[in-house]
């Protein structure tokens, strides 16, 4: 399985095609995730096109079970979700994706 790619390889990558500073490139990056987590923060979606839309949805509450007392009944309380959706050109990339490389199973 491929390692998660992380802000600093996100900079790095940036940095190695742009020769930015990475100091400049790094408050460029967080910038721009602090303005996508604001967003999401005040319920707005987020749109990226050619990437893919960041949804918040509304989870109702529901009833669930603690495993180690069944017997006693947990209420969930209704809650903001974040859910990806993929947009076209990356749903496209995703198909030509080699599942082998990727096995999440363990």
């Amino acid at each position: 399985m491929a390692a998660n790619l992380t802000k600093r390889d996100i900079v790095l990558s940036i940095y190695d095609k742009t020769g930015y500073p990475q100091k400049e490139v790094r408050e460029i990056v967080q910038f721009t995730l602090d303005t996508i987590a604001d967003a999401l923060a005040e319920g707005r979606n987020v749109e990226l096109r050619n990437f893919g839309v960041f949804e918040v949805q509304v989870r109702k509450s529901r009833i669930g079970r603690n495993p180690n007392k069944p017997e006693k009944d947990v209420i969930i309380p209704k809650r903001a979700v974040i859910k990806f959706k993929a947009g076209k050109e990356l749903k496209a990339e995703l198909k030509d994706l080699d599942l082998g490389k990727i096995d999440t199973e363990e």
